[in-house]
């Protein structure tokens, strides 16, 4: 199949990769798991302060579900585990020591010891299921599952590079999911991608600007979610994971991240495990005259962390730009500076092409809702996002199904949350529409 999509932008920011040559490997002693990054997981404990850990225990699990476990990513002793109000937890914090692992069961013939290795090693976890996006019922069949090996996010190499060489796991893995679904296996790739079919699969080539990547958007184009329909997303990376659990029985938690940004003296990619502590990352790498704002993630849809804070999920980059807050322009955001990043024809930034240094600010004051068409240009799916996010605000239970939110996620909404004239939190309003349905509905 060949997707050809004409909606979105690629926000071209200072501070990306030129090569992959530049790695360097960062000793890792301390790892946090974050069951915030996991819509949809009511954590419960399985370990406590002080406990000895193996990589691939569980560290948490599910209330509602006890098959689906957050696992750990290497050995180590449980230093703490972080509550917040009405003792909610927050993370767990785990030093790394020894080299003892998990032996998981890779037999598998059918479905249920399918279902129960993807629980068991966290696989699970870092799927997402339409509608709701959060992790998925392991007790669902889903109708299809989409693969995506495209990230077309600001400042992100991408993600064709990162499973070079591992056809052989992809294609396990693909074996296995399909025991899991009643339906196929679609996996989306991009012009970076040279590695041929993946047997088992339907190959799927998409071309088009951000946010083409989002599994959402893929799953639009390829075979749209109606109510009463349950698929599961995931990307590449996790498909090869998988595999390599399931051939060698053992957990796989090291990453290469991207250290990029305005901010960072070098930008590179670092080599280290899931969740690791930020702070030896950080070090003596970034441009230390300015207050920074660090993000685990992208700058669209990424995470605000503090430098002694951890990598969060997807684990795949780290993004600093200025935080903005000493700024001292004329005219503040209203200036016409060609040094303005903007989409609006306004702004004299927008005609010039040249790679920009934005800041953190909103550069401007929230106001009533503009319906100029802005966020259907930003969004290639086949709904109406401005009367969307109404229904939601209104928490019109029918016009919300109507319009479509069973496809999306927070993350298709966060390009239309850059170019919205009023400034609205796109992706928490959906993240708090789908909490509200779900809630009302189950």
């Amino acid at each position: 199949m060949n997707i050809n999509l004409k909606k979105g932008l690629n926000l071209e920011l200072a501070g990306g990769i030129p090569t992959l040559s530049s790695t360097v490997a960062v000793p890792t002693t301390r790892y946090a798991i974050v069951p915030d990054d996991f819509p949809g997981f009511l954590p419960k404990l399985e370990v406590k302060e002080g406990d000895t850990v193996a990589a691939g225990q569980p560290l948490l699990r599910d209330k509602n579900r006890e098959a689906v476990k957050l696992v750990a990513p290497a050995a180590g002793v449980v230093r703490e585990v972080v509550r917040g109000e009405r003792r909610k937890i927050e993370r767990v914090v785990v030093d790394v020591k020894g080299d003892q692992s998990v032996t998981f069961d890779t037999h598998i013939t059918n479905r249920d010891q399918a279902l129960a290795l993807l629980c068991s090693s966290g696989i699970l976890a870092a799927m997402r299921q339409r509608p709701y996006d959060i992790v998925p019922d392991p007790e669902v069949t889903p109708r299809d599952i989409f693969v995506t090996a495209i990230d077309l996010a600001p400042l992100s190499p991408g993600l064709a590079w990162r499973v070079a060489g591992q056809q052989t796991e992809m294609e396990t893995a693909v074996a296995m999911l399909k025991l899991v679904t009643s339906g196929k296996v679609f996996i989306s790739v991009g012009d970076d991608w040279n590695l041929g079919s993946i047997r088992g699969a339907v190959m799927v080539h998409v071309t088009g600007k951000h946010p083409a990547g989002n599994v959402g958007v893929q799953i639009a184009n390829i075979a749209p979610v109606n109510k009463g329909e349950v698929v599961w997303g995931m990307d590449v990376v996790s498909l090869a994971r998988l595999g390599r659990i399931a051939l060698t029985g053992k957990t796989d938690a090291n990453t290469t991240i991207a250290l990029v940004g305005s901010e960072v003296k070098l930008p590179g990619y670092v080599e280290t495990i899931e969740g690791a502590a930020l702070e030896p990352i950080l070090k003596d790498r970034l441009i230390e005259v300015r207050h920074l704002r660090i993000i685990s993630g992208n700058v669209l849809t990424g995470t605000a962390v503090n430098r002694d804070e951890y990598l969060r999920f997807p684990y795949r980059m780290v993004t600093v730009i200025p935080e903005g807050d000493n700024a001292d322009e004329f005219m503040g955001w209203a200036s016409l500076s060609p040094k303005k990043m903007s989409v609006s024809r306004s702004f004299p930034g927008h005609f010039l092409n040249r790679v920009f240094r934005p800041d953190a600010r909103i550069l401007g004051g929230r106001r009533a809702m503009i319906m100029s068409g802005e966020y259907d240009r930003m969004m290639p799916m086949d709904i109406l996002p401005e009367y969307l996010i109404k229904a939601i605000l209104a928490k019109d239970i029918d016009a919300m199904e109507k319009l479509g939110i069973y496809e999306v996620a927070p993350e298709d909404f966060a390009l239309a949350e850059y170019a919205d004239t009023s400034k609205l939190p796109l992706q928490q309003i959906v993240r708090d529409g789908l909490n509200y349905l779900r809630k009302e509905l189950s």
